[in-house]
């Protein structure tokens, strides 16, 4: 049965209904399914399995907040090397997700889509019900799988501390 929050998250001045149970530093990070162009179906911590990922939940590529945000993800990533991963995840449809990608020149951070299952939104606690969007988030899982770094943002327009993001990362390099 999935938990149901009404009274931990603000759109606007009313309390949204976010779905799942939020997550929290040193769990095992939850393993979950998205899909990307085409359609295909990936699971983004087996497939870097053994480097440090980051996950940056975001409600849609085609906002100002997310486009920012996105994009200063992918000029990191170009300066983090092989061992450090950076996964965008959001409820866009993977062709729209594709469009973006190609428009702003974003070939770094790996663009998922968490809009099928919402897997993702499910298991990490930031699906908000009724938008059937992502609460902005950012995670860092651990190469033993573990987490890390976990920051639920309080409202959507804020974005995230990118050095304290890279840091977490790069600490868990070692």
């Amino acid at each position: 049965m999935t938990t149901v929050r009404t009274d931990a998250f603000k759109l606007g001045d009313k309390f949204a209904t976010l779905l799942g149970d939020e997550v929290q530093v040193g769990q095992a990070a939850p393993e979950f399914t998205c899909v990307m162009t085409g359609w295909k179906n990936v699971n983004p911590l087996e497939e870097s399995r053994g480097r440090v990922v980051i996950l940056s939940a975001v409600p849609s590529l085609d906002t100002e907040v997310c486009d920012r945000e996105t994009r200063r993800f992918n000029e990191e990533a170009a300066k983090l090397g092989e061992d450090i991963l950076i996964y965008t995840i959001s409820t866009d449809f993977p062709m729209a997700q594709k469009r973006w990608c190609g428009a702003a020149g974003v070939e770094r951070v790996k663009v998922v889509s968490d809009v099928i299952d919402t897997d993702f939104g499910l298991k990490y606690g930031l699906l908000i019900k009724e938008r059937r969007y992502l609460r902005r988030s950012v995670f860092v899982v651990g190469r033993d799988g573990k987490l890390t770094y976990v920051n639920y943002l309080p409202t959507l327009g804020q974005e995230p501390d990118y050095d304290e993001v890279i840091q977490a990362a790069r600490k868990a390099l070692t």
